[in-house]
């Protein structure tokens, strides 16, 4: 099979385009084309124009052309992205490990500038502005000036990096998103290039460092989250080896009630999907519900396919991609667009039949008012029971709604409430009060501290933004105020929405009520919320309050958002109003009212929520494409503090032994171009016993550092002073203060160490309790190899590499879990951790281990894929057992980076050879 036979030329605006033209598979009788889904279909042109017979075999490209609805054992292909995406907190740690690199080969006398990206890469700087200031009209400005104090040595790296590697191009700081920048600007859907004097058009296609990379699935392209190693091989050449997917499909029917948002909708599909297990599926939605939807509410959708678990959530291109990229100043574009995804077989018109692993039904028409909380996503909360909610939470910590009524028991035909209830305080609630700012001011439990419109997810949407803002206007014209204790933010994911929230003339509205523009990026949704006032951080503490925050955003994990709310509360942008004006989340605010107007008349939810045609009628007239024009035209330039960093061009980078943010990593310490064989696990102590659904945020922390913690410890000993610490996310370049911070989320729960809250464990024989990480030098001076032992969903959350690199360096060889999320288990691979698996029923609990054994692993020396090794468990007592797990290195390139110690000295002994 020859790549040549499948070129075609077509011409779009008198311009010659050479497509890979997958129909002519079918054409020929070689596949069904047709029955295949979109996802898939993208995939079949990948591989038919990577066909080489090297890297890409006709046998690679069969199997996927053929692709079944099930698969036996996994099927790898080599997938060629187009690009990377990267955001600063993960792609700091990434350019950390290319300049490393660089030194390590240029110390074995090879040319540094090999490690190069080979492949466009853009890395938009989101994750490190901090609300530190709010409720101002000088917010921003003063935010982006402390971001810039704080972060200085690390954009300078990332300056580094854009002058001294090829094909690396920084979005500066204060300029939105990186998700939402891709989908409004860099986002291509179908690339065009020049090979050999000749143009050539094929779907876009992309892995990012940041899990809600999937957000651009909304406009057809495939993509999604990896970790910042596995990006880096792709960046340096490396194909990206997956198994080929399983695809749900979930057929859309009806359409959304009035009052209901594309945020109802898609906690609504997240607790859907997490219950249907996805993990490591693609997504891909489909039917005439689908058409309903406009382009930011699918990538609502898309953004939020880490929270359900799948690889991807997919919307095939279609019309309303089409009319979206003209809308944000892509015209030219759009007619490619159309012109190829036609060509190709890659336009939806909602006439066709694919086929799917199985698939789900979803009425637009019954999703309801929702929240999700207090600490996981897909825990759907409807609105009216949220009062109830709070009240097991107070009684019984944080649980899992499962009894969830229907919202429409108080609505009539027409979305009334058919009964309301008076304003009162709850009762049985402690209240205390306190002085802020010369103000008495009542907090206790369930009290809103927090109230953020933040984060990719809704902040791409015009219509939640604009009705947000819309239902400001009304609340204050009704003479209602946000409560002082209420921290109140706004941090929109681009430039464009102050561009279209002041040309409708509502930003003063939204500012009436405290939701100024505090930065353009992720802020709270990443923890990056800032403090609480001094008064209500010594409350929480000295009365240990269950107190809240609700914002606009994906993640809500424990400790996340702040360190001291222990109820975080995902929500629209319009209820994140409503809730800052009622000032407490124990309120079911479908009956009760929001507060009482200056002359004491309750104020219903109801009564001050917008009109869906009001606010279509503002997002017609006043989201313009001149504003898309406008923004990105000088989105690479930066503001004045980008452009004031001074850096030189150098090939290998000049590290700062005094840095405590930028610090050479030590993977490539005794590194040899020559390959050995991975012994055996011997004697092995477990680390941590853990339970069900640990995430990266409990591995990794992203937020503020704990003094008393060892990673704070290491800072304070470094002169740096408590207010200076930054964050764990801002400090991913230093692997001193990272390693010293994994496991060091402080609502961990170490079994071992009794299920004691934070970073703690015992250190056997001597069964005394310390910080993880100092048992881990303990165990790192007596020679003794870790293990950590989890449960179910081990991993999930964010892409986020250092949680593998940190159990890297903090000895752990192997985790043993229940079940794995995707991203991290790869990430486990591409360090050279082990990730094992209990057979079906088991676990470390029901086996009877209490953390007390050794633990000997054997079979490593001729690994193979999903290869079932043995354990032996040695009691105190001398007394053993012995259990089988499989190994979950699940294709050949798997078992070949475990082998090689991890992706890095792969790549590196790769461009060694080469």
């Amino acid at each position: 099979m020859e790549r040549q036979a499948f070129v075609r030329q077509m011409n779009v605006s008198g311009q010659d385009y050479h497509i890979l033209d997958i129909m002519k598979l079918e054409e020929d009788g070689i596949a069904n084309i047709s029955r295949l889904p979109f996802s898939i279909r993208i995939l079949v042109e990948n591989l038919l124009r990577k066909l080489d017979g090297h890297v890409v075999k006709e046998q690679d490209l069969l199997n996927v052309a053929n692709w079944q609805k099930t698969y036996d054992a996994p099927v790898e292909i080599p997938h060629h992205p187009a690009r990377v995406l990267m955001q600063d907190f993960t792609g700091v740690p990434a350019v950390v490990d290319l300049a490393a690199m660089r030194d390590a080969v240029k110390a074995l006398g090879g040319d540094p500038r090999k490690v190069n990206p080979l492949i466009p890469v853009e890395l938009v700087v989101d994750h490190s502005v901090q609300i530190d200031y709010y409720g101002t009209c000088d917010a921003l400005r003063k935010n982006v000036a402390r971001e810039y104090e704080r972060n200085g040595e690390r954009y300078a790296l990332l300056k580094w990096a854009q002058k001294s590697f090829d094909n690396f191009r920084v979005v500066p700081p204060n300029s939105g998103i990186c998700h939402q920048v891709n989908l409004e600007h860099l986002g291509r859907v179908v690339i065009t290039e020049t090979q050999d004097g000749q143009t050539f058009a094929y779907p876009d296609s992309l892995v990012g460092t940041d899990s809600h990379t999937t957000m651009i699935n909304g406009v057809g392209v495939m993509g999604w989250g990896v970790g910042g190693i596995e990006a880096e091989a792709v960046m340096l050449g490396q194909p990206y080896f997956m198994s080929i997917p399983e695809v749900i499909g979930v057929r859309m029917t009806g359409a959304l009630r009035p009052g209901v948002t594309a945020t109802d909708l898609v906690l609504t599909v997240t607790q859907m999907l997490r219950e249907y297990k996805v993990v490591e599926k693609f997504v891909e939605f489909f039917g005439p519900g689908m058409k309903q939807l406009s382009i930011p509410d699918r990538a609502t959708i898309a953004n939020m396919s880490p929270e359900y678990g799948a690889t991807m959530g997919f919307f095939p291109v279609d019309e309303k991609t089409v009319d979206y990229l003209r809308l944000t100043d892509r015209a030219a574009q759009a007619e490619v667009v159309e012109a190829c995804a036609k060509a190709l077989g890659l336009f939806y018109t909602g006439t066709e039949t694919p086929e799917y692993t199985d698939v789900l039904e979803i009425d637009l028409a019954t999703v309801v008012p929702s929240l999700a909380g207090p600490a996981r996503p897909q825990d759907r909360i409807v609105l009216s029971d949220l009062e109830n909610h709070f009240d097991n939470l107070l009684r019984c910590g944080h649980e899992r709604n499962t009894d969830i009524e229907n919202i429409s028991q108080f609505l009539d035909e027409s979305g009334c409430v058919t009964s309301r209830e008076p304003y009162c305080e709850p009762s049985g609630r402690r209240r205390f009060t306190i002085n802020m700012n010369g103000k008495e001011v009542s907090v206790g439990d369930g009290s809103i501290v927090i109230a953020s419109i933040t984060s990719c997810t809704n902040t791409s949407n015009p219509f939640v933004l604009l009705g947000a803002a819309l239902l400001a206007k009304n609340a204050v014209e009704r003479g209602l105020s946000v409560p002082a204790h209420v921290k109140t933010s706004l941090a929109p994911g681009s430039r464009v929405v102050k561009d279209y929230l002041e040309d409708a003339g509502l930003m003063p509205w939204l500012e009436a009520l405290g939701f100024h523009l505090a930065g353009f990026g992720c802020t709270t949704c990443i923890g990056n919320s800032g403090p609480l006032h001094p008064q209500i951080e010594q409350l929480i503490r000295d009365h240990d309050l269950t107190v809240a925050s609700v914002l606009s955003g994906n993640r809500n994990f424990e400790a996340r958002i702040h360190q001291s709310i222990k109820g975080n509360f995902l929500a629209s942008p319009m209820l994140v109003v409503a809730f800052a004006l009622a000032g407490r989340i124990d309120v079911n605010l479908v009956r009760r009212p929001l507060g009482l107007d200056p002359n004491g008349e309750p104020v219903y939810l109801e009564e001050i929520w917008p009109k869906n045609a009001e606010i279509e009628a503002l997002v017609k007239a006043h989201v313009r494409p001149s504003f898309y024009q406008t923004e990105y035209a000088r989105i690479f330039d930066g503001d004045e503090f980008w452009q004031e960093l001074a850096v030189a061009e150098s090939t290998t980078f000049a590290w700062d032994e005094a840095s405590t943010y930028i610090r050479n990593p030590p993977y490539f310490e005794g590194f040899t171009p020559e390959l050995g064989k991975p012994a055996d696990i011997k004697n092995a102590r477990p680390l941590l016993l853990l339970g069900d659904s640990v995430t990266t945020d409990h591995i990794s922390p992203a937020g503020a550092i704990p003094a008393q913690y060892p990673a704070g410890r290491y800072l304070t000993g470094k002169g740096i002073r408590e207010g200076d610490f930054n964050s764990y996310g801002s400090r991913r370049g230093n692997h001193e203060v990272m390693m010293r911070g994994t496991f060091g989320n402080i609502r961990i729960k170490n079994k071992l160490a009794g299920g004691k809250e934070g970073s703690f464990t015992r250190k056997f024989p001597e069964d005394e309790e310390m910080f993880i990480y100092e048992a881990s030098e303990k165990y790192r001076a007596d020679g003794t190899p870790l293990v950590v032992m989890g449960g179910r969903e081990y991993g999930t959350g964010s892409s986020r590499d250092w949680a593998a690199k940190g159990s890297n360096l903090l000895g752990v060889r192997a985790v043993i879990a229940e079940s794995y999320e995707r991203i991290h288990r790869s990430n486990l691979v591409g360090m050279g951790v082990l990730p094992l698996q209990f057979k079906a029923g088991e676990g470390w609990e029901s086996l009877g281990l209490d953390g007390s054994e050794t633990l000997t692993i054997t079979g490593l020396a001729d690994m193979a894929p999903r290869k079932t090794l043995n354990v032996r468990a040695v009691r105190t007592d001398g007394t053993e057992m012995n259990f089988e797990v499989i190994s979950r290195l699940n294709t050949d390139i798997d078992v070949a980076y475990f082998e090689h110690g991890g992706i890095l000295p792969y790549v590196l002994r790769k461009l060694l050879k080469d």
